[in-house]
């Protein structure tokens, strides 16, 4: 009978807490999302706008950490999502959260820059192909990967692509 309530699932179920989408993993603060909004940066595809800020590691006491203590909940994606009205009604608005949520869960990276990142959707995600969803949520995390990972010095950028380092050519 709890489980019909439940519309067929269980949420005693072993196996199902690592498929939820955990609360440390969310982004939930306005001000989060205003900070988002305002100084990060902005990544757009076929049917989403994804807007992203890399965020410092810090511990609980709010000092950048430098332990493993304070990386658990605080390092990694915080991922938010915002629907407007302007998308269509409650039951519209929910499908495309729920569609979000589920492609993230299926595509966020274990480890990873620090970074916070609101994912807008558009009109068109409700008519998408579910694995084209997917592969538009794989394909701004690598973005967002690609952006916000710390570049190499390029003296260890000119090694590593095989280059004579500046200043070291031979001129006769």
């Amino acid at each position: 009978m709890a489980n019909s309530a439940l519309g067929g699932r269980s949420r005693l179920m072993p196996g199902n807490q690592a498929a939820r989408f955990p609360r440390t993993a969310r982004l939930l603060r306005h001000a989060d999302f205003e900070r988002v909004y305002k100084q990060g940066r902005r990544h757009f595809s076929a049917s989403m706008t994804v807007f992203y800020l890399a965020r410092p590691v810090q511990d609980d006491a709010g000092a950048p950490s430098t332990g493993a203590q304070g990386r658990s909940a605080l390092h990694g994606l915080r991922i938010g999502f915002t629907v407007g009205r302007a998308l269509g009604g409650a039951v519209q608005r929910n499908r495309m959260k729920r569609r979000l949520r589920e492609a993230v869960r299926m595509t966020r990276p274990v480890n990873g820059v620090a970074a916070d990142i609101v994912i807008n959707p558009k009109k068109s995600l409700l008519v998408a192909d579910f694995a084209d969803v997917v592969n538009e949520v794989s394909r701004a995390f690598s973005v967002i990967e690609q952006k916000l990972s710390p570049k190499p010095p390029a003296k260890t950028a000119a090694i590593l692509d095989g280059r004579p380092e500046p200043g070291t050519g031979n001129r006769s």
